[in-house]
């Protein structure tokens, strides 16, 4: 089986990303959680460094910590990636392709590779970017376009996303919320993973557990080990 077929015949994969606080971190790996996002923008009112330490980011035991970068230099995502003991690096800049694939020689090979694709007006330019891709990455990821790279609360056209070629499995972000959800029925290529984040927080980087909980019941995953 292809890996699109998988995608499409699996359950989505559920991404928090936006998170600052251990206690919520220990609370969302006990209910499951498949991937933790940690951004490390500093213009991110969810910038983890304000609150964690690489250190602290390290000793937690999970294997899908995602570190978020935006338009960062590669030894910084690398001395980032090494310290907290990354297991995925996500790309929500405008990388270039020269750029991941230096980024890909350096990280060691077990370290996954998201880059983002923002979706705004210029569909066009998009979909030649994702289509004529030779990226070295292992997942694409789809966020709503905005100055401050994500985190809006927005979701775009996801009917968009049919009018593409997508030749990896991709997380699907942007606004994710309950009342919306169900429209991933629409998708000819289902998501490998939801990304929420602000629709699910109480302000930025405190998340609303009890929130996350019923919408991982609405998935129908499993809330517990």
């Amino acid at each position: 089986m292809d890996q699109q077929s998988k995608t499409n015949d699996q359950k989505p994969k559920l991404k928090v990303c936006g998170l600052t606080k251990l206690d919520q971190i220990e609370e969302l790996i006990y209910l499951n959680t498949d991937y933790l996002g940690f951004i490390f923008y500093d213009r991110s009112p969810r910038y983890v460094l304000n609150t964690l330490t690489l250190e602290e980011i390290k000793s937690i035991n999970h294997k899908g910590k995602v570190g978020v970068f935006v338009n960062e230099n590669i030894d910084r995502v690398f001395e980032i990636s090494e310290r907290a003991g990354l297991n995925y690096i996500q790309l929500h800049g405008d990388e270039s392709d020269d750029f991941i694939s230096e980024l890909r020689l350096k990280l060691d090979k077990q370290i996954g590779i998201i880059k983002v694709f923002r979706i705004g007006t210029e569909l066009k330019n998009l979909k030649f970017k994702i289509q004529n891709s030779k990226l070295e990455v292992d997942y694409f990821l789809f966020d709503t376009d905005s100055i401050a790279f994500g985190g809006t609360g927005k979701s775009f056209d996801w009917q968009i996303l049919n009018d593409l070629e997508i030749d990896k499995p991709y997380f699907l972000s942007g606004g994710i919320s309950e009342e919306i959800v169900k429209n991933i029925t629409l998708l000819k290529q289902k998501p490998f993973a939801l990304d929420i984040n602000s629709k699910f927080e109480i302000e930025p980087g405190n998340k609303n557990i009890d929130k996350i909980k019923e919408f991982k019941k609405l998935l129908n995953l499993s809330v517990e080990k």
